[in-house]
């Protein structure tokens, strides 16, 4: 085993150690750490239920306050290491914060055995969302674009 692979079991196992604390305090058991230049840019747990927050996963909440503390440069091909593998939610959301690696502990099958099951979750995005059972209504508002040009005029550089 390499330093690099010694780092990230050690940075794992913080993941868990945090993940078995929230559980302690009555939490479910998912954790995210953020890692840059070996170290921790931030870490979270599933605040779903505290927060009352649909969005307040583990990896979400670790990405949110690794790009408070450091930016989005810093996360920016940084590691996510989660306690259980991410959901497609979490998977997307590392992908648009710039994480060059994801590192999980427990898979998605081990999650289910315990009722932790979103393997639905990854096939979702693999559907067109005029598919998914949630109904989706694309309206044709002559001023829809209105923001996205408004966008690129205040972005354009000034001579």
């Amino acid at each position: 085993m390499g330093t690099h692979d010694s780092e990230l079991m050690g940075f794992a196992h913080e993941a868990i150690r945090l993940s078995r604390e929230h559980v302690a305090q009555g939490g479910i058991p998912f954790s995210g750490v953020v890692v840059g230049a070996g170290r921790i840019l931030g870490t979270g747990f599933n605040r779903v239920r505290e927060d009352n927050d649909p969005t307040a996963h583990a990896e979400v909440v670790a990405l949110r306050q690794a790009t408070a503390r450091h930016g989005m440069r810093a996360v920016a091909g940084a590691t996510l290491i989660a306690s259980g593998e991410p959901c497609a939610l979490c998977y997307v959301a590392a992908r648009f914060a710039g994480i060059g690696h994801i590192v999980h502990a427990a898979d998605r099958r081990t999650a289910a055995r315990y009722g932790f099951d979103y393997t639905g979750s990854y096939s979702l995005f693999a559907e067109d969302p005029e598919h998914w059972p949630v109904k989706v209504t694309a309206l044709q508002l002559p001023e829809a674009e209105a923001p996205f040009q408004d966008f690129l005029t205040m972005s354009r550089p000034r001579h």
